[in-house]
């Protein structure tokens, strides 16, 4: 077996649980050890990076992304990892002072005792009468004489982790960078789980105040922490803060299944849609959900009436069909023609509706030739012509 353990001097409470689901992306073995460390078997893990250097790269590159000070270390068992990576990430055991084993150090001390190789050449008799059994146990447990026994965490079903700032924070756009590492800590339980998300929500902590709640929005599931960032430096360079922020929190829930994609040899429809989805969500998050919508057709002969906005991506399959030519560009509101000479070409189609919603409409369209060769739609109304649209 081969074990990881990393340590984080200093970690703030309630930060171990978020970081041991993190850490599930690289095994589902993993154990936290309070305050301050996790301890994971990656001996399969290992295997899969194509050797201990690469995984410890892998390794390295994803701690970074979370911003936290620490030090991991890989051994034969966890309690000689968890040493190791309390004495900085080295690989000699016995050269470790004996600080990182968490025994009771004043009679070892006293007999002039430093590091973990001089305690383990004692007579161990002598060891067990004078410090009891159990740091004798826990010592071979280090060696791998003793089996060890471990309680795995199981990865949560959703996601809720918090950071304390530094300092207050007056200008938004200053939180992404706090923010970017708990999205880091989401993507690794969501790796963990071959999950994704369609939204998620960050809180900004106020003193003596509700939290501000920024509700993001995907076009599509997604886990990786930069497509989620982009979304909310979008969020956060639109917004004016009241009050300053304190403390941050990010939740997430209703994983949506997320397994690698395929591309195709000749061209990927699949990958064209989904640029085209995040195009949409950055969009929306910039402008607005309000601001960006899809258009559909719908069962009205009038015009002005026959469409209607629906969320992006929406489309009713039973597509209305009207009964005449229908121009592109519809004008708000009908113009008179005036003077302007033009020509009829087709026509007319009757339109008698709507009685029902109080905006009746009785016209007889006509498809015209106007100047310079344009095609209008026109219809005539007390004793006026008008035009309603313009033909591509």
């Amino acid at each position: 077996m081969l074990w990881v353990a990393i340590h984080f001097p200093g970690l703030p409470p309630n930060c171990l649980e978020p970081l041991a689901a993190w850490a599930c992306q690289f095994t589902p073995k993993v154990a936290l050890e309070p305050p301050d460390a996790l301890l994971a078997e990656v001996q399969g893990s290992v295997r899969y990076h194509g050797g201990p250097e690469s995984f410890r790269a892998a390794l390295r590159d994803g701690l970074r992304e979370l911003g936290f000070a620490c030090a991991h270390a890989l051994a034969p068992t966890s309690r000689a990892a968890l040493w190791l990576a309390r004495g900085g990430g080295g690989e000699d055991l016995a050269a470790l002072r004996l600080e990182v084993t968490g025994f009771d150090l004043e009679f070892l001390k006293s007999v002039g005792l430093r590091t973990v190789g001089e305690l383990v050449r004692l007579p161990r008799d002598g060891l067990a009468r004078r410090c009891g059994q159990a740091m004798l146990d826990e010592l071979d447990r280090a060696l791998g004489r003793l089996p060890e026994t471990h309680a795995f965490f199981a990865p949560p079903p959703r996601f809720a982790a918090a950071l304390e700032l530094p300092a207050a924070v007056e200008h938004a756009e200053a939180l992404l960078f706090a923010a970017r590492r708990l999205l880091v800590q989401l993507e690794g339980l969501l790796a963990a789980r071959q999950a994704g998300v369609r939204s998620f929500a960050l809180k900004l902590m106020h003193r003596h105040s509700s939290p501000t709640v920024l509700e993001i929005g995907l076009a599509s599931p997604a886990r990786e922490h930069a497509r989620l960032a982009g979304l909310l430096r979008e969020r956060l360079g639109a917004l004016v803060l009241a009050r300053p922020v304190e403390a941050i929190a990010l939740e997430a829930g209703e994983f949506t299944p997320l397994v690698p994609r395929t591309a195709g040899m000749f061209g990927d429809a699949a990958a064209e849609t989904e640029d085209w989805a995040r195009l949409l969500e950055r969009l929306q998050q910039r402008l607005g959900a309000a601001a960006v919508c899809g258009l559909a057709t719908q069962p009205d002969h009038r015009p002005e009436h026959a469409w209607r906005r629906v969320a992006p991506g929406e489309w009713d399959p039973r597509e209305f069909r009207q009964p005449g030519p229908r121009p592109l560009w519809l004008l708000e509101t009908p113009r008179p023609l005036g003077a302007e000479p033009f020509a009829l070409l087709a026509g007319p189609e009757r339109i008698e509706c709507g009685w029902w919603d109080g905006d009746e409409a009785k016209r007889d369209y006509f498809v015209a030739e106007l100047g310079r060769g344009a095609l209008g739609w026109i219809y005539r109304e007390d004793g006026e012509w008008r035009l309603h649209g313009l033909f591509a």
